[in-house]
């Protein structure tokens, strides 16, 4: 399955509405670390089948990155049932993504 990007519009249908865990990637455009992670998540978001992966441009969707207290970025959030229930910031390797997602599953 690819990356599905999601902003203020589609955020509670493709999230907190998912059947599956959902790991969001909170990212900036401008930010380094987050344009390394682009190709992990790409890469994960191909692999992963009882999961869905998606990236959130805090730029272009700033009061969701508010309300998940997003203060910096890359941030990595796994939503489950609709709850956040697990968050890393920086970059991440895939295995650690996996591990984060399994976590949860």
């Amino acid at each position: 399955m690819a990356v599905v990007h999601v902003n203020n519009d589609n955020f509670q249908a493709e999230v907190l509405e998912a059947k599956v865990p959902v790991l969001v990637d909170f990212w900036a455009t401008w930010c380094g670390p987050c344009q390394a992670l682009g190709p992990v998540i790409d890469e994960l978001a191909g692999e992963v089948t009882d999961a869905k992966i998606c990236k959130l441009d805090v730029d272009e969707s700033p009061e969701l990155a508010r309300k998940f207290r997003v203060m910096s970025v890359p941030t990595l959030i796994v939503f489950r049932n609709g709850e956040a229930v697990k968050r890393v910031v920086g970059g991440k390797s895939k295995g650690e993504l996996l591990e984060l997602l399994q976590q949860e599953a």
